[in-house]
């Protein structure tokens, strides 16, 4: 049936949503509460056989429209619509039907649409209005929950109570249900994942995928391979994350329109296919998916992968979203209307909190994403939630609205929860001494439930372990750690710091014996063997690891989207080539298909490139015209096209899409060494099944190096749980040889006596060392127990 024979204007319906929110805007005690309820009526939501629509339009207010000049408009595709398609060509019904304007909102209510399931598309919609010179804009839905095309087309009605009702994990919530919301706590650990580089596939529907497998292998009892093992022992996973980004930003769009009428329109539909590690958001779309990361376009991906998580043979595992709330891309401001916004930050920018109805907007995005059944949220640079105090003139730490996101009650299942918190917050982050003066406890201090946790200071951005005397540097940090680190998480290895390390200069003290070849370096220092024993045993506190380290598969700062900086951020990134890609990787055939295809045919003709990129983007100021110009000069030839500025672009995106696919975990699979992914996988089990290491250190526990020095920092622990249980670890962290070394003998508190069993030996160490003189080698480790 067509749109327009299928559409019928409820306006009783759409009266009564706009009555009973002027009630809560006159009864509420703040404007903000009042807001607050408000939100939960806003975007396209089904009751029954109407589907309820709700806007908030200020700048139409700023602007003067009447009433009569606004409407919903509703889009139907006349053609057969893809969206596993790359491109497509579709002409939509179009239907406007009225609003009822109340103030700063309008709300429409429809009989007849067709909302979008998993097996089929539903009805597109959006705000349209009519300027007093005819023509027609269009304002887009923020609290959308299906972005097919992405955060800057319109939304499709999606009916989220038939998603919910078909979880296969009901038992799982339904177990935690109680009077009270349940209050969910740390795991013991964490793996952190980049969707689009954890599987071949690169989507949410891929990693399911993988957990569904590896449940079947656990459940049948079969063995496990090295790749298999990397993903095993956590009880929970941290998605980097999965909110729409920003798009092309000279094109194309993904909703191209053309051959509009009042009653049709074709639209040129391109398969979103950016890439992007997830931190460029736009604020819009977040409570949905980033459809780039959704095989088959459906939301209801990113539940089955919360269910398989949840439904996992012998112990459940947690689903952890990372939100980015603390600031917008500059492309946000082409999907919301400038009352959001409060100015320009090193982002993009930042977020008005202080405005009532976008603080509740906001809080109701995160309240509708969990809804998919998260557990926990880690709150991304939380440092930077500010508002500007007109009293003091200054910015100020917006810490109520972080209070307010941990207090959100969701519901998935009939089940009533609170997840887990945690904050990365580096505050006074960016000044130039927060890595002295940052405590990394700002957040944790002012919040009031005990278990909100904070990344600690091993595991925020500025870590380069691969530098000798870095441990040594840090001991002062690890000194916290044991004092105060019960609520931190901690390791080295995450998506920051790997791509810090990246863009080291080889030219400062590099720990050389973690390698024979700066890749080998840089895979070894974020994948090391004796930091796994400092972070799962020594440390109290969450560990966390991120798979691509893990894997010892590459990572970097991946956007392919820049126009205007694309050719910058490529300079910046230059140095990684050094770290990342070696001849033997760059000469395999289907790695940096584009780059070669622009005449770079060997790694020598890109280093080339990449060593005068950087200085010239430095010299001229970024005037890409100059650069080109000088690249042309260079004697002898650069390899390459002749350097234009849009030729020079071409070369940028072409660095960010191959880097996106080299990035790619399956590239290094083949290679993982299974004494180390065996001894890590031993490892995270030794912590699982003594919870109590999550503890700071009590009265009896030590923590030491062994003196003197010597060229050389090894480290010595020894914790006692609460069954009497005694564990005891020697870790060289870094430098030379140690001579024949008792470890039971270096004089540690309390390690005297007998009846001490080794348990875990990095790989190196033979599995008949039980006791007695050894060498210990950098990153080589032993760990110790004693029953009481």
């Amino acid at each position: 049936m067509a749109l327009y024979d299928r559409i019928i204007f409820d306006e009783t319906a759409a009266r009564a949503r706009a009555y009973l929110c002027q009630e809560i805007l006159t009864s509420s005690p703040t404007m903000f509460e009042a807001e607050q309820k408000i939100a939960r009526y806003l975007g396209g939501q089904i009751e029954g056989d109407v589907a309820l629509f709700g806007f908030w339009i200020p700048e139409l207010q700023d602007l003067r429209v009447p009433s009569g000049d606004i409407f919903l408009e509703l889009l139907d595709s006349v053609d057969p619509m893809d969206l596993t398609v790359a491109h497509q060509d579709v002409k939509f019904e179009r239907v406007t039907v009225p609003v009822i304007r109340l103030d700063a909102h309008c709300f429409s209510a429809v009989r007849g649409m067709r909302p979008g399931n998993r097996t089929q598309i539903g009805d597109f919609y959006a705000i349209t209005w009519r300027d007093s010179d005819g023509g027609w804009h269009r304002i887009l839905d923020p609290l959308a929950m299906s972005l097919p095309l992405g955060a800057m087309a319109p939304a499709e009605l999606y009916d989220v109570d038939a998603m919910q009702a078909a979880r296969t994990d009901q038992a799982y919530w339904q177990d935690r249900a109680g009077e009270a919301p349940h209050k969910f706590g740390p795991p013991s650990n964490i793996l952190q994942i980049h969707v689009p580089t954890a599987t071949a596939g690169g989507t949410i529907a891929a990693l399911t995928r993988q957990f569904e497998r590896l449940a079947e292998r656990v459940s049948r009892d079969l063995p496990l391979e090295p790749a298999d093992e990397l993903f095993m022992g956590y009880d929970s996973v941290q998605l980097l994350p999965v909110e729409p980004t920003t798009v092309y930003e000279t094109g194309p769009d993904f909703w191209e329109e053309s051959e509009v009428t009042e009653n049709s329109l074709t639209v040129s539909l391109l398969r979103p296919n950016t890439t992007n590690w997830g931190y460029d958001i736009v604020i819009a779309g977040m409570a949905t998916v980033n459809p780039v990361l959704l095989e088959t376009g459906r939301p209801d991906e990113l539940v089955d992968l919360a269910c398989a998580l949840h439904n996992f043979p012998g112990k459940p595992k947690k689903l952890v979203f990372d939100v980015v709330y603390g600031h917008s891309d500059n492309q946000g401001q082409r999907a919301l209307n400038h009352h959001f916004f409060a100015g320009p930050n090193m982002y993009g920018q930042n977020l008005d909190y202080q405005n009532p109805a976008v603080r509740a907007i906001l809080l109701e995005m995160q309240r509708r994403k969990v809804n998919f059944g998260a557990d926990g949220v880690r709150v991304d640079g939380a440092q930077d939630f500010k508002f500007w105090d007109p009293t003091t003139q200054t910015m100020q730490h917006d810490d109520d609205y972080l209070q307010s996101m941990a207090d959100i009650v969701q519901e998935v299942a009939g089940t009533r929860y609170r997840p887990w918190f945690v904050f990365e917050d580096g505050r006074p982050w960016p000044d130039e001494d927060w890595e002295l003066s940052s405590t990394y406890r700002s957040v944790i201090e002012k919040q009031r439930d005990d278990d909100v946790f904070q990344w600690g200071p091993l595991t925020f951005a500025h870590n380069t372990p691969f530098l000798y005397t870095f441990w040594l540097g840090k001991y002062w940090r690890i000194r916290e750690c044991l004092t105060v680190g019960a609520n931190w998480i901690s390791g080295t290895s995450n998506h920051d710091t790997l791509r810090r390390g990246t863009q080291v200069s080889q030219d400062m003290n590099i720990n050389t014996r973690l390698g024979q070849s700066w890749m080998e370096i840089l895979d070894k220092a974020y994948d090391n063997p004796a930091v796994h024993a400092l972070t799962y045993v020594a440390l109290p506190g969450v560990p966390m690891d991120f798979l691509n380290a893990m894997a010892r598969a590459s990572w970097g700062f991946i956007r392919n989207q820049d126009d205007r900086y694309g050719v910058k951020v490529v300079a910046e990134e230059a140095i990684s080539l050094k770290w990342q890609v070696d001849v033997y990787s760059y000469s395999i055939p289907y790695n940096f298909r584009r780059l070669k295809e622009l005449g770079f045919e060997t790694r020598g003709d890109l280093a080339r490139f990449c060593q005068f990129l950087p200085a010239l983007v430095a010299v001229t100021e970024y005037d890409l015209e100059d650069i080109a110009r000088l690249l042309n000069a260079t004697e002898p030839k650069l390899a390459g096209p002749i350097y234009t500025v849009s030729s020079l672009k071409q070369v940028a995106r072409a660095w960010m899409d191959d880097m996106h696919d080299y990035c790619n975990i399956t590239h290094s699979l083949p290679g993982l060494d299974p004494a180390q992914s065996s001894y890590t996988l031993a490892l995270r089990e030794f912590r699982a099944q003594r919870p109590w290491l999550r503890n700071a250190y009590g009265p009896q526990d030590h923590f030491g190096y062994v003196e003197p020095l010597d060229g050389r920092t090894v480290f010595t622990s020894l914790r006692h749980g609460p069954d009497g249980e005694q564990v005891y670890a020697v870790i060289h962290m870094e430098g030379k040889p140690t001579t024949d070394i008792d470890p039971l003998r270096l004089g540690v508190p309390g390690t005297d006596g007998f009846g001490w069993e080794c348990v875990l030996r990095t790989p190196g160490i033979g599995s008949d060392y039980l006791s007695g003189p050894i060498v210990l080698r950098d990153s080589m480790a032993l760990v110790f127990t004693r029953k009481a």
